[in-house]
């Protein structure tokens, strides 16, 4: 079992500051045009204020300018769609999304690989192989437990899903309705424990949940306030509330868990030029500057670049991720939600 402690965030954060001295110059491809300002423009499934958070770091660092379009994952996919048969002219050079949206662009041909020396030191577990999209950063789901209840237990701490079945504890979770991060954890259980055994567990953990919550975060500050004494959340949502200084402690399942991973791709693109400064861009990203700036802004994500000092500073990038890729289509997903739904949520 291990866990994350506000002694090691800040120890990352101290570590952090140290390499963030230097500005980041886009590469050794760096294009000079004098005082031409460069940009790039960039589709994103991200939240604007984290995209402009990138945006203005990585513009304050190299000159150049990141214009984002957030969009949802389907009016992504559907702007790839258009620049890639030439009918958009906003000539987006590069996509930043949810790994899921990501994938789906790779097989409909809008992306183009691209591997450089940073990329290449992350695990396959956190890309495609042949490059044609590239993990910057993950969520995993992790336990949140309340520090006070953790006192109370002694030897019997609930550190795998089957354990977390069988504790006798107030509970809680997102809805699997009402966030992909947390449906996509219905899916990984599936995709890893078996349908079975996945709705036995979720079966067994439905009586003691306090309230299914409507956003991510609802859990994390329900453990907080010791409204409920275990919940089941992002581990981004958890270091937040651990930096504003709530009595909360996080356990890794050792039976594993899922992560919802983010990534870049790089579109299609006759430009030379954009197509440089985006992959300039895309290199910034698995730095630790782009972790930095994140961070400072209350956002925390587990590295994929395991050659920075941010990835080095996580206990938890050595956590137990599951083993099989969830992979159902929506039909075949839209019938486990509503399995869970009729036979456990609703029942």
């Amino acid at each position: 079992m291990r866990r994350y402690t506000t002694l090691l965030l800040t120890a990352f954060l101290l570590l952090a500051i140290v390499v963030a001295g230097s500005a980041y110059l886009a590469g050794s491809g760096h294009i000079d045009h004098g005082t031409r300002t460069q940009s790039i423009t960039v589709l994103t499934t991200l939240p604007a204020e984290e995209a402009e958070i990138l945006a203005q770091s990585y513009e304050d660092a190299s000159g150049v300018q990141i214009n984002f379009v957030p969009l949802s994952a389907d009016d992504a996919l559907a702007r790839m769609k258009s620049e890639s048969a030439g009918t958009h002219s906003s000539g987006a050079a590069m996509v930043l999304a949810d790994w899921r949206t990501l994938g789906k662009a790779s097989q409909s041909g809008y992306l183009e690989p691209y591997v450089s020396e940073r990329g290449d030191m992350v695990s396959d577990t956190f890309r495609q192989s042949d490059g044609y999209w590239m993990g910057v950063w993950y969520d995993p789901v992790v336990f949140c437990i309340n520090r006070d209840y953790l006192k109370t237990l002694r030897a019997d701490i609930p550190d795998s899903w089957q354990a977390l079945a069988d504790q006798d504890a107030r509970i809680g979770i997102t809805d699997f309705m009402a966030a992909d991060a947390s449906a996509n954890l219905l899916y990984a259980m599936t995709a890893e424990f078996g349908e079975e055994q996945t709705m036995e567990i979720l079966g067994k953990i439905h009586p003691r949940v306090v309230q299914y919550a409507r956003y991510l975060s609802n859990p994390v500050r329900q453990a907080g306030m010791g409204e409920v004494d275990i919940s089941i959340a992002v581990e981004s949502e958890t270091l937040r509330y651990i930096h504003d200084g709530y009595p909360l402690q996080i356990i890794y399942p050792s039976d594993g868990t899922t992560a919802w991973i983010t990534g870049t791709g790089i579109l299609t693109n006759d430009s030379a030029e954009q197509k440089l400064l985006a992959q300039n861009f895309a290199d910034w990203l698995l730095s630790d500057e782009a972790q930095l700036a994140l961070q400072s802004h209350n956002y925390f994500f587990v590295p994929t670049n395991p050659g920075t000092l941010a990835y080095k500073s996580f206990p938890g990038k050595n956590l137990t991720l599951f083993t099989q890729i969830p992979q159902f289509s929506k039909e075949e997903q839209h019938d486990l939600l509503d399995e869970w739904a009729r036979e456990i949520r609703f029942k």
